[in-house]
Formats: structure tokens, C-alpha cells, sequence
């Protein structure tokens, strides 16, 4: 199935601590960026074929995989002063880079690159800025039995806050940390149908808009996931993702030997 990976937001949050104008998916984890881990993750499930719904920063992204470097996370061989590579990356990869505007929400980005998926019935798409280890053919797997026009991977809340029961004069009866209610959040990784454009409107979101009104007809489904998941939105996130893949703790890389 193509992948469709919405790559044009801003990132305020991120650039107000970076102070520099790359954009968020081309934050670095590792050697590589994030657009790149979460691709990767995608074609280790065999989907390689990727639409980038591009806006702030295009240049940067296009520019990145138009000069890309194989030898950067790829054992070579140098002889006779021709490199010989030992494994790739992205050979094997189709990329169409679509431009969908600065201001764009999600919803419209989709509407736009509407044509590249070339008729499909089903289609992944995703934000650039999140990884998981969940196993992406049995989400895929889950939904097709769910008989759902989109499904939407559901996560614990990830927040540190602690909710508190307060009485009207004060009193603190409680306090719980959010992580331990049973709630879900949106984590990304959709799969979607064709259907999902007869609820996006122009300028639309994909959430708020066509997901709302699909789960009151019961046609979106959740798909429940409890291990690792890690969005990268803020400076401190992707921070602590690099973290621990300079120590080798990267529990999304599912394509390592370490994970086989």
C-alpha cells in the first residue's frame, strides 16, 4: 500500500528551542533524520512506495533525499577508489514529493495528493514525527477485519500530568497520574479507504473533521497499542529518541538484526 506522510507543518514547538529553521521531520535521531526512521519502519513492512505531503521546509526534505548518502548508516567497501555498497536504504523506494501548501491542515494535505494514490482502495498515512514498534501488518491485518473505512492506531496517554478530584472548598480528595485512566489518545498510523475523502472538506482535518464523522456512522476503528510509542513534537522528545539510539536502546527499529 502507498504510505502518505504529512511532512508541511510549521513545528513551532520545535524550532522555539532549536532556534533554526529545519523543519521537524528532518530532525536528527541517530544519523538519520525522522522522516527517514519512520519511513524505514514502513518499508520493513514492505511498503516503500511514499507521498510526502510537503508545505514549510520542502526544500530541505527534497534536498535531503536528492543528495542522499547511502554510506552514512551502510557498511561499504572502498576499492580502487569506487565505493561498493554492503546493504541500502532506499534503492528500493518510490518518493513523489507533492507540495500542499504552507498553511494547509492535515484534511487538505490529503485532498491533495488525492491523484497519487492512483485509485487505490486502502492507503497508510501518518505524521512524520512519531515512532512506534507496533506491528504494522496486524494493524493492517485488524482493520481490514474490522470492516472500518479508516482505522487509527489508539495509545495511553504519554503526558506526565497528574489529574487532581478537588472539592469546591479546596479540599484535594485525590490525585492520579493521567497515564493510569482508561483513556486512549490518537497515536497516528492510520489506514484508510477511499471513503475517508467523502468526509473531508476542502480545507478540512483529518481528525477533527472526516475521523468525528466516521466514528458517529461506527466506521472508524481504534486500534489499541501498549508498547513503545514516542511522538517527537517538542525539542525535548526527539531529544530523548536520540538519546537512546546513541545508546542503542531504539525499540522502533524493528528492521535491526537486534530485533529479528
Amino acid at each position: 500500500m502507498k504510505v502518505v506522510l504529512f511532512c508541511g507543518g510549521y513545528g513551532m514547538r520545535m524550532r522555539n528551542a532549536v532556534g533554526d529553521d529545519i523543519p521537524k521531520p528532518m530532525q536528527m535521531v541517530g544519523p538519520r533524520p525522522l522522516l527517514w526512521h519512520v519511513m524505514r519502519y514502513y518499508a520493513h513492512f514492505g511498503h516503500k512506495d511514499f507521498i510526502l505531503c510537503l508545505g514549510y521546509g520542502a526544500s530541505r526534505i527534497k534536498d535531503y533525499f536528492l543528495e542522499y548518502r547511502e554510506t552514512e548508516s551502510n557498511d561499504f567497501v572502498m576499492r580502487d577508489g569506487e565505493v561498493h555498497l554492503l546493504d541500502n536504504d532506499i534503492s528500493d523506494w518510490t518518493i513523489t514529493f507533492v507540495d500542499t501548501g504552507l498553511e494547509s491542515p492535515i484534511g487538505e494535505r490529503l485532498r491533495r495528493v488525492r491523484d497519487h494514490l492512483d485509485g487505490d482502495e486502502y492507503f497508510l498515512a501518518n505524521y512524520a514525527d512519531v515512532l512506534t514498534d507496533a506491528r504494522l501488518d496486524d494493524i493492517v491485518d485488524t482493520f481490514h477485519a474490522s470492516g472500518a473505512a479508516v482505522s487509527m492506531m489508539l495509545v495511553p496517554p504519554q503526558q506526565s500530568f497528574h489529574c487532581v478530584e478537588v472539592k469546591d472548598s479546596g479540599e484535594v480528595k485525590d490525585i492520579v497520574p493521567v497515564a493510569n485512566f482508561p483513556i486512549w489518545i490518537n497515536g497516528g498510523f492510520f489506514v484508510l479507504s477511499q471513503e475517508v475523502f467523502d468526509y473531508l472538506p476542502p480545507g478540512g482535518d483529518l481528525v477533527a473533521d472526516a475521523c468525528e464523522a466516521l466514528a458517529g456512522k461506527g466506521r472508524l476503528f481504534g486500534y489499541r497499542h501498549e508498547g513503545f510509542w514516542k511522538p517527537a513534537d517538542t525539542f525535548k522528545e526527539r531529544a530523548e529518541l536520540d538519546e537512546g539510539y546513541r545508546h542503542g536502546v531504539r525499540p522502533w527499529a524493528l528492521w535491526e538484526p537486534a530485533h529479528a
